[in-house]
Parts: structure tokens; sequence; C-alpha cells
């Protein structure tokens, strides 16, 4: 006998501040709401140890913590939280069509609308020390993480603007800021390049690499190496920032949904729309300028919204 295919008003891929907040919004509006995790329930906030800027923590939170009580709150209001993979779509093109969407290559649901929140993952270097010591000096948000390391010294990676604009934010915050730049030249914009050379606590090093990070439990230096001369030396820092970019999770969105040509995708502009119908994208799959919790969050009650109304539209 064949199995039925169940049939969603709101699925949700994807989970992590936007996706939980698409879910409570969808929930209290009778939409509900199943959300199929992923393989990293709660996203990149899983990976912080502590969270100081989302509002409602005065005294912070455990970045677990925090993806737990948005999670139950969802439940509260009645949203299906499932464990699982998203493994392929098929997107209908016609406004009112249904989504049909693979659950872990075997299982198929149909969703009237459909809101992707898969995040991006940041970029990092590849060495076991710096997995090792994630959390523990090593970060990849200068605005999530910069305060921790406030009158100390720290390390950036990168040479484009996004390593510009952390190491003139931690600037603002640190004693010094030392930036490692594989070549020698930086990739960054002439403006965002002044603004490094006219800060006098960056010291920017052409042609250097981080060669290990020093630290059991937590940083306590870098060894770089200079590679032209294959020189090494430490530098005594406590925090190691990589900005080397992120890689947006939207590859099964491939030819389907509209990105731009590092795969975040496009939305409408003061919406969460996509180029389906139906379909809506929030948090940092769509945004590749702010990357903060709260403003993911933000975004998937727009999408939320947006997809409530959508369906109100077909009534």
């Amino acid at each position: 006998m064949t199995e039925s295919i169940e049939r969603i008003k709101c699925l949700i891929i994807g989970s992590g501040p936007a996706g939980y907040t698409a879910a409570i919004y969808a929930a209290r509006a009778d939409m509900k709401p199943v959300i199929y995790t992923g393989m990293e329930p709660g996203g990149q906030l899983t990976t912080t140890t502590e969270v100081d800027n989302f509002p409602g923590y005065p005294e912070g939170i455990d970045g677990n913590q925090l993806m737990e009580d948005l999670k139950k709150q969802a439940e509260r209001f009645d949203t299906d939280v499932r464990f699982g993979l998203v493994t392929a779509v098929d997107f209908a093109s016609e406004v009112g069509g249904i989504h049909q969407v693979t659950i872990d290559n075997e299982k198929t649901v149909e969703a009237e609308t459909v809101i992707v929140v898969t995040g991006a993952t940041a970029k990092y270097l590849g060495l076991e020390s710096e997995q090792r010591l994630k959390g523990g000096g090593v970060s990849a948000c200068a605005t999530c993480d910069g305060f921790f390391y406030r009158g100390q010294d720290v390390i950036v990676v990168g040479a484009g603007d996004t390593a510009a604009e952390e190491a003139t934010y931690l600037a603002n915050i640190c004693n010094k800021v030392t930036m490692l730049v594989r070549k020698d030249f930086m990739k960054a914009s002439k403006a965002m390049q002044k603004r490094v050379f006219n800060t006098k606590n960056i010291e920017v090093l052409f042609n250097t690499e981080i060669d290990e990070i020093l630290g059991e439990q937590v940083v306590e230096g870098v060894r770089v190496k200079n590679n032209q001369n294959q020189e090494t030396k430490v530098v005594p820092v406590t925090g190691v920032f990589i900005a080397i970019g992120h890689k947006p999770n939207t590859d099964i969105f491939k030819g389907i949904l509209d990105m731009d040509e590092t795969g975040y995708l496009i939305t409408q502009a003061k919406s969460t729309k996509t180029n389906i119908s139906g379909v809506f994208a929030a948090g940092d799959v769509q945004d590749k300028t702010y990357r903060q919790a709260v403003t993911a969050a933000g975004t998937g009650c727009m999408a939320a919204l947006d997809a409530e109304r959508y369906l109100g539209a077909l009534e």
C-alpha cells in the first residue's frame, strides 16, 4: 500500500533564530508550522558559548540555551519540530501551487508555503587547533564576540571588506588588532583600506598566515608564518577572528531560487519573498550584511507574516 504524502500548511526548512521566530508567528496564526531542523539544530549559535547581545537576557546566555528557549517557545504554540535534513525540493512555479520537499532522501511532504532558513556557514582555515578552540578564543564574528576581548590583543585573518570591518570594529574596544593578510595586498575597497591604515592600533602583516593557534582550553597566542621566507614567530593574543567569508547553505536550491554570485538567496525589496510564489527566505541565508541573531529573528517574523498574507490572498 502506498504511503500517503503529508500536506503541510507552513514548512520551515532549518532552525536557528530565524526558523524558530518564524515558527512562533506562524503557529500563532494557526498555520500549524512544521520545522525540519537540519543536521545542526539551532544553527550557528549552538557553537557560541555566550551570547550577550540578544535582547531580553541582561546577564547574557549560553548560545545552546538561547536556542533551546526559542525552540520551547515555538513548541508552546504547537510547532512540530522534527530532526531531519531536506535533501531535494520541487517547488511549484504557479501561484497557489503545492511545493514538494524530500526529507532524508526518502520521505516526501507537500507544503502550501515554505520558509527557507538554512543559514550560512562561516569559512574556517581547517586547522585542528582552530576547531578545538572555537568558543575558547576563536570566532568568526567580531560584533558577536568582540566585547569579551575588550582591552586585549587580538588577530583578524582576512583581506577583504569583512576583515577590514571586523578589524576596525575591534580596534575600538581592543588594545591592539593584528591583521594577517595572505598576499602582499588587501582585497578590501580603497575606503576600507584607508580606515584600516589610519587606525593606530591596527597592524597589518602581509604575506602572513596562521601556522598554529596556541593554547589548550583558550587561545594563548598564535604562531604565524611569513609565506615568502617561511620565518615563524609567536604573536601573543587572546582572540582570533576568522574573516575569510561565509558560505550560504543553498546548494539544493541552485537553479530554482534566485541567488547572487556567492549563493545568498535574493528576496524582493522589504520582504522575504523569493522568485517562487509561496516560498520565502529569512535569516543568514539571505542576509550577508548583518548576520546577527536578532536580525535573523526579525526576518523570521517577516517571513511568517508574508506567508500568512500569501495564504490569505488565495482564499
